[in-house]
This record gives C-alpha cells, sequence and structure tokens, in this order.
C-alpha cells in the first residue's frame, strides 16, 4: 500500500492555511489553481459578433467610379424646338422655312471628400499574433461597414449639411398623397388588393405620361418601407376561389401596367421611406433604374491612402479616403413621389 504524502506549506505573515486530508494549501493558491483549471476548461468562440445592420444603396441606383479628386461633376443636356411650330411643317405651301433650334444646358454636381482615420498601438499588433484576432482588421471592418452607412444616407436621402439630396426628398419632385380607400383610409392596410394595384399603376403611368409615353420612360423600380413590404408579401389573396391561391406582391407584379408594357418590375424595401412623407407618412417612389435617368458618381472608391507611424503614441496611424458624388436625377419628369401608404 502507497504511503501518502504530505506536503506542508509555511504559513506567510497574515495568511491562513487550509488544511487538507494529505496536505496543507493557502487560500491563495487554491485560488490561482482553480482560475488556471478554469482558463483551460474554457471554450472560445472564434465569431466576433458585429452590429446588425443593412445596406442598400447598390441594389437602387447605379455608381459610376472613376475621375480622381473632382470637385464636381457635370452632365450635358439639349431641347430642341422648331420656329414655327410642329403644326404647319408643310413645305412648298408656304414662304418661310422652319429651322430647328438646339437648347444646351449644363448640370453641376457636388463631390464630397469622405475622411476616416485608425490608429493601432504597437503592441496591439504583436498582442494579435498571440489572440489571431487583428486589431487592425477589426478597425478595417469597422471603416468599410461605416462607408457603407455613408452611402446609403447619401444615396437615399443626401448630405444635409452640404446641401444635397437623395432618391426620396427631391424638391423639384412634387410629393402626392395616394387615393383614399373604400375604408375612408389611404393606407395599405386598409386598402384592397385592387386599390392597392391602382396605387401602384397610378404612379407608373404619372411618370410615363410626364415623359411624354416615351417607352424608355415607364418606372420599372418601386421602394416602400417595410412594414408596407412585409404586408404585401404576407397578405393572401383568393384566386377562384380557393384561399391561399397566390399572395398580394404576385398580384400586384402579375397585373401592373409596366408589366403590360414588357418591363420588368421591381418592389423593394426601403427603411428611409418610413416617415419620409408629408406629415411623416410613409412614401413610395416610383423611378428608372438606369444610368440615363438616374445615377451616382464615385470618382474614387474607398481606399487606404497612406500609413506612418507616430511617436508620440506609439502607433501606426492610417488614413482612408473616397470621393463620393451627389445623387443625380437628370430626368425628374418619371420620377414619382407618393405619401400616405
Amino acid at each position: 500500500m502507497r504511503k501518502p504524502y504530505h506536503y506542508m506549506v509555511p504559513a506567510a505573515p497574515g495568511r491562513s492555511l487550509t488544511m487538507g486530508a494529505n496536505f496543507i494549501m493557502d487560500a491563495e493558491a487554491v485560488a490561482s489553481g482553480l482560475a488556471f483549471i478554469q482558463g483551460e476548461l474554457e471554450k472560445l468562440d472564434p465569431t466576433l459578433r458585429e452590429p446588425l445592420t443593412s445596406t442598400t444603396y447598390p441594389r437602387d441606383i447605379e455608381i459610376e467610379s472613376g475621375g480622381g479628386w473632382v470637385e464636381a461633376t457635370s452632365a450635358f443636356n439639349v431641347s430642341y424646338a422648331v420656329t414655327g411650330g410642329q403644326d404647319d411643317a408643310v413645305g412648298g405651301v408656304q414662304n418661310s422655312i422652319r429651322r430647328i433650334q438646339a437648347d444646351i444646358s449644363k448640370d453641376l454636381y457636388k463631390v464630397l471628400p469622405y475622411e476616416v482615420t485608425m490608429g493601432i498601438k504597437i503592441q496591439d499588433q504583436q498582442r494579435g499574433a498571440i489572440t489571431g484576432r487583428s486589431i487592425e482588421q477589426i478597425y478595417d471592418d469597422g471603416i468599410r461597414l461605416d462607408f457603407d452607412k455613408y452611402m446609403d444616407i447619401n444615396t437615399y436621402i443626401g448630405q444635409k449639411a452640404y446641401g444635397t439630396l437623395g432618391l426620396l426628398n427631391q424638391f423639384d419632385i412634387p410629393a402626392v398623397a395616394v387615393a383614399t380607400g373604400s375604408s375612408g383610409g389611404t393606407t395599405w392596410a386598409t386598402k384592397t388588393a385592387e386599390e392597392i394595384l391602382n396605387d401602384v399603376d397610378e404612379a407608373i403611368v404619372a411618370g410615363w405620361a410626364a415623359a411624354e409615353y416615351d417607352s424608355a420612360a415607364i418606372p420599372n423600380h418601386i421602394l416602400i418601407d417595410p412594414a408596407n413590404f412585409a404586408y404585401i408579401n404576407r397578405k393572401i389573396l383568393s384566386v377562384a376561389g380557393t384561399i391561399g391561391g397566390t399572395s398580394l406582391m404576385n398580384y400586384l407584379m402579375e397585373n401592373n401596367i409596366a408589366k403590360a408594357k414588357g418591363v420588368k418590375l421591381y418592389i423593394c424595401d426601403c427603411r428611409f421611406c418610413e416617415g419620409t412623407g408629408v406629415g411623416g407618412s410613409n412614401r413610395m417612389v416610383a423611378y428608372v433604374n438606369a444610368k440615363r435617368f438616374v445615377g451616382m458618381d464615385v470618382p474614387a472608391p474607398l481606399t487606404r491612402v497612406m500609413t506612418q507611424p507616430n511617436i508620440t503614441t506609439a502607433s501606426y496611424e492610417s488614413l482612408y479616403m473616397a470621393n463620393v458624388g451627389q445623387v443625380k436625377i437628370h430626368y425628374t419628369q418619371p420620377f414619382i413621389y407618393r405619401d400616405g401608404i
């Protein structure tokens, strides 16, 4: 039979002893030993949980890159007129021959620099080699998320402090309330499927008519608030007496006037539509999502332009920059705002 060994640990001044069956250990030794065991038994979750968010600007506008560090972008427009008008176009029976005229104008759009810095202490870089998690990569991800959020704001509502506007709040586009439904309200939650379809078709036809029925100007993109987007997707309609035959979204997509004209319509959710309308109502926006009609320049995409050491802070400092233009709406005629949905 093996004999037990007795470990006698002398007590330091002011420290109590803990007596075990076969050994003596002081309280601080017990505490540090348990901490070591807990650390060994800890399962590390390698997932770094980033903030919950979303950005949708690449879906709702065409972005053109290139141009460098310019201060503005421009676009030329032309309108035509004929002396004598278009009614009197018969030649050979009048003394005056009509003459074509062209009026060329130029629009200027602001371009604003986006700038953000990050600093990483040298010891934090070294610690990353131990932990396997790079603080530089964490900062880089955060900057790119901030840039996407900046682009979202720039796309939908513009930069108020610098006098720019977005897709949802152009001064030149009148905001009109949707028609009142049979229930006495304007919101889609109180309307029938036919009344909601009428709202959608009315917006499409209004933009088409304002563009003199140009087939290229039929609105193909509609933005609505997320709550209404969820409603039309979950609202189930009856088809031929069968409950659950289709959703309200499918009904709208299959029966709108744009489809009848051979145009594929997109109805998308946009959180900036919530409360943007007159009186804090929800706004529906219908427009042609094509470069000819609306776009945004990013002359210089987001780039880390420089990194240098800073001795006074014992860190490496980096500068990120981009050059971002305001939203350019070239034709306001097929751009429609409808409030109160």
